[in-house]
């Protein structure tokens, strides 16, 4: 077993009398996975006398005088908060924020043992939009970060659109820009492995929420030579009267070529297929794509087609979001990274130079590595979270980000 509970001095955990306890998963989360300890020992009164009444008071009188200290003197510099309202949660939707919660620890434990992050996990009970944005904001000061998670689109859109308006902390929804991050850096070393650039390939993306708006973005910002972003309706172009304003903004700014129909007609010829909606693709389908096809299929826990299949059909290079497959596009390679880089250069706001700087860092790891069963890095490379988090730092200076 690769991971295991840590030993806490003094406790003992309650006997396995549960009939889930037959799954390994499930000790391994009894009592959650994650806990708030001390960074520093109190041991005698004069400790306490610092730690605590009366030296706390002076601490706390400086920050009232000058709040910039507060990134120095408590443990906003290095905390984030992780939200979200359970109502889009893995593969399994909308499951209430109760459910959510082992989802959220896991989350924290990623970002403190990748990125030496501190999170703290608050499932809400609202999935009202104005309710989400005014708790946040109310809690909000005392953390270095918001960490969206699991809420369902489009309100995530809003959410962290207007979030980021109104507090001077980076606001990131992992399960768009993660992803977004990921699939490029995959697709940047995908296309060198067959020999093309990005500027060369027509892609299709499957799937216009969260994880499809923001990949299609993204691949915009890399230079995706072109892109078709396919819902229920097929493609999204910009005369269909069916479209949301972010949907019809997305229409208005892909499909060069103007395709049009199902998703499956848009494939025909295609040099890349990206799936996150979930739904099944057929070999035939793949089989339609353009040479040395490139073929992301991305839901879990049931990719839209299995990779041998996929292989058997003709494409060179196959990724999915399960670790049992080779080529997993992970988040884990992405956020502990971005939030340690934004977190160390005190940025106020992710912006799209620093995702594409992190995700050049991702596939500028793989190096003499590089095979169509290794375009991305492994999730244990110790140079992993050091990396972006360096390039993501400098992208944030660069792009005069940086709290003054």
């Amino acid at each position: 077993m690769s991971i295991a509970p840590l030993p806490v001095p003094g406790y003992e955990p309650p006997p396995a009398d549960s009939p889930y306890d037959a799954d390994p998963a499930f000790p391994l989360h009894l009592e959650g996975k994650i806990e708030v300890r001390p960074t520093v020992r109190v041991r005698d009164n004069a400790g306490l006398a610092l730690a605590y009444t009366p030296g706390v008071g002076r601490v706390s009188q400086a920050i009232a005088d000058d709040p910039s200290l507060a990134w120095r003197y408590t443990w906003k510099r290095n905390s984030i908060l992780i939200v979200t309202d359970g109502t889009a949660v893995l593969g399994l939707g909308d499951i209430g924020p109760l459910a959510a919660l082992p989802v959220m620890e896991g989350k924290s434990l990623l970002f403190k043992e990748f990125g030496g992050v501190d999170c703290v996990p608050i499932c809400l009970g609202t999935t009202d939009v104005e309710e989400i944005i005014e708790t946040v904001v109310r809690i909000a000061p005392a953390y270095g970060g918001i960490n969206l998670e699991d809420i369902s689109a489009p309100r995530c859109f809003e959410i962290e659109r207007r979030l980021q308006e109104l507090l001077d902390i980076p606001v990131f929804h992992d399960d768009q820009h993660g992803t977004a991050v990921v699939a490029t850096a995959a697709l940047e070393n995908a296309a060198k492995v067959t020999g093309r650039t990005l500027a060369d390939l027509r892609a299709v993306v499957s799937g216009a929420g969260a994880a499809g708006i923001a990949v299609a973005n993204m691949l915009l910002a890399a230079g995706i030579g072109d892109i078709a972003v396919c819902d229920r309706g097929g493609v999204m172009t910009s005369d269909r009267d069916d479209l949301g304003p972010v949907k019809r903004d997305m229409a208005e700014r892909t499909n060069k070529a103007g395709v049009r129909g199902s998703l499956e007609f848009a494939m025909s010829g295609a040099d890349v297929f990206i799936g996150v909606s979930g739904g099944s693709i057929p070999r035939s389908t793949v089989a339609t794509m353009a040479r040395d096809a490139i073929v992301f299929s991305l839901a879990n826990p049931v990719p839209e087609i299995h990779p041998d299949d996929a292989h058997a059909a003709g494409a060179a290079v196959v990724a999915t979001g399960r670790s049992d497959f080779p080529n997993q596009i992970n988040n884990v390679l992405a956020f502990p990274g971005i939030f340690r880089g934004a977190l160390d250069a005190g940025a106020t706001r992710i912006t799209e130079g620093m995702k594409l700087a992190a995700a050049d860092a991702i596939a500028g790891l793989v190096g003499d590595d590089l095979a169509p069963d290794r375009i991305v890095p492994d999730p244990f490379d110790h140079r992993l979270a050091p990396a972006v988090s360096e390039a993501v730092a400098a992208a944030a200076r660069a792009d005069g980000v940086v709290r003054g």
